[in-house]
């Protein structure tokens, strides 16, 4: 991979690829988020904007009823960095989800709810938002390890859900990096993602690279 990498290399400006390495160093996957079944674009969009702005390296959907859509206007290419990952239902979700050590956190007022600001951050956690209107699905509240909201003291009962996940992430990603968790991507999730990011930057990439396994095939 590192040969492949050097060659890539080779076609992205010193510039970029600074910068690459310099977010790389802020991306984490110590926290995630879910969606589950959202279909208004703007909403979708802008959870993803926020997820790479905050430095959270993956986006998980559960698409049920709606075919998730983006807009590019409001997501600003944010998807191009991400890993999304798509699930057909939910339980399926939470069962990978877990099975990668994350606790459940179902985001909606409950009886044994946790204010923002209480919040525990000493463990890996999926924050799910659920569908408009409706919120989360009785699957994602039975299954739940933790309820948590945002205190609120108007007459509104609730915050549009991309307002509400940019408030969790922006909360939990400063109290993060304030701790001394261990929360940065490993060198070889970097590696990885690096190299898929030298892939989305260059024009003719598939030609690129039909070119190097080539000449790496007739070197052998």
């Amino acid at each position: 991979m590192k040969d492949y990498i050097k060659y890539l290399e080779e076609f992205v400006t010193a510039n970029r690829k600074a910068v690459f390495k310099q977010v790389l160093n802020n991306r984490t996957r110590y926290f995630t988020v879910a969606l589950e079944d959202l279909y208004q674009m703007h909403n979708i969009s802008a959870v993803v904007r926020s997820a790479d702005v905050f430095g959270w390296q993956d986006l998980h959907i559960v698409q049920k009823k709606y075919e998730p859509k983006l807009s590019h206007s409001i997501a600003k290419g944010a998807e191009k960095w991400l890993d999304m990952y798509r699930y057909k239902d939910t339980l399926s979700a939470i069962e990978t989800l877990r099975q990668k050590g994350y606790q459940i956190v179902a985001t909606t007022p409950h009886t044994n709810d946790v204010n923002l600001q209480d919040f525990d951050i000493f463990k890996p956690s999926v924050f799910f938002f659920g569908v408009e209107k409706e919120g989360l699905s009785n699957e994602v509240l039975q299954q739940a390890d933790v309820y948590l909201k945002i205190p609120m003291y108007g007459f509104t009962e609730s915050l549009n859900i991309s307002v509400a996940a940019a408030l969790i992430m922006r909360d939990v990603t400063e109290r993060l990096r304030q701790s001394d968790i261990n929360w940065q991507l490993t060198e070889v999730e970097k590696e990885q993602i690096y190299l898929n990011w030298l892939e989305k930057s260059i024009k003719s990439i598939d030609l690129i690279k039909k070119k190097y396994w080539k000449e790496k095939r007739d070197m052998n």
